[in-house]
């Protein structure tokens, strides 16, 4: 049997054991991110975020990316279904394809330290796509996204021109719009980054309904405004 000593003050042992013990440790955390993932996918069609599979989700855990595969209703997904690719798009764990969208995901993964990406297409958030090249300030919690609200150039999904485009409106913020096709957001977690888009779909809802009623134009905040918001958000909530 191999030499095991104890390493001082973490109280593992250092040695063969090291490996397996590594590797079921890797295992566990990707199976528990995968839980979370497929729960964080759930929840976008249970909000109404998307319709079927029209959104993907994803989450990092180290080099290796967690991703919802193409075509898959959420609600069948199970623990064998997990689909992982490395961040140049190798596909390292199970046997689904990942989304098409996966350029997006891994451009974000690859530019930003983000952990989680959510990609949707809110009903409210796509039709302001439409309409502008920016959400207009209609409300403080934009300083929340990093400022106003990008929305990139039209370009064909799964394509690296939608990934380049996206990078671009998602410069210095962690949200943006798709032209005529929806939202990505991105967090340190998947409820972060979830929670990012329901702020953004709500924000879009808000304005197309003040922007709604004849003869009025909603009033909208300043970038200074909303930036002194940002301040203050960061010593929001507990300690």
């Amino acid at each position: 049997m191999a030499e095991q000593r104890r390493d001082a003050g973490d109280g593992r042992y250092a040695g063969e054991a090291d490996g397996p013990r590594a590797e079921r440790a890797r295992t566990r955390s990707l199976e528990r991110a995968w839980e979370d993932l497929v729960a964080t996918a759930r929840r976008t069609v249970a909000d109404g975020l998307v319709v079927g599979t029209s959104g993907n989700v994803s989450v990092r855990v180290d080099d290796t990316v967690l991703v919802t595969p193409s075509g898959v209703p959420y609600d069948r997904l199970t623990p064998g279904d997990l689909c992982g690719v490395s961040l140049d798009g190798r596909r390292v764990l199970g046997s689904l394809v990942p989304t098409s969208e996966l350029p997006m995901h891994l451009a974000v993964y690859r530019s930003t330290d983000a952990r989680a990406v959510v990609h949707t297409h809110a009903v409210h958030a796509t039709a302001v796509s439409t309409l502008v090249t920016e959400l207009p300030l209609v409300h403080y919690m934009a300083a929340a996204l990093g400022g106003p609200v990008r929305v990139a150039p039209y370009a064909a999904y799964g394509t690296q021109k939608l990934a380049e485009n996206m990078l671009g409106a998602l410069r210095d913020r962690t949200a943006c719009l798709l032209r005529n096709h929806g939202t990505l957001t991105h967090g340190a977690t998947l409820d972060q980054a979830y929670d990012r888009t329901a702020q953004l779909e709500w924000m879009c809802r808000v304005w197309l309904t003040a922007s709604s009623v004849p003869g009025l134009a909603p009033a909208l905040l300043t970038e200074a405004q909303v930036a002194e918001v940002g301040e203050r958000l960061k010593g929001y909530g507990q300690p």
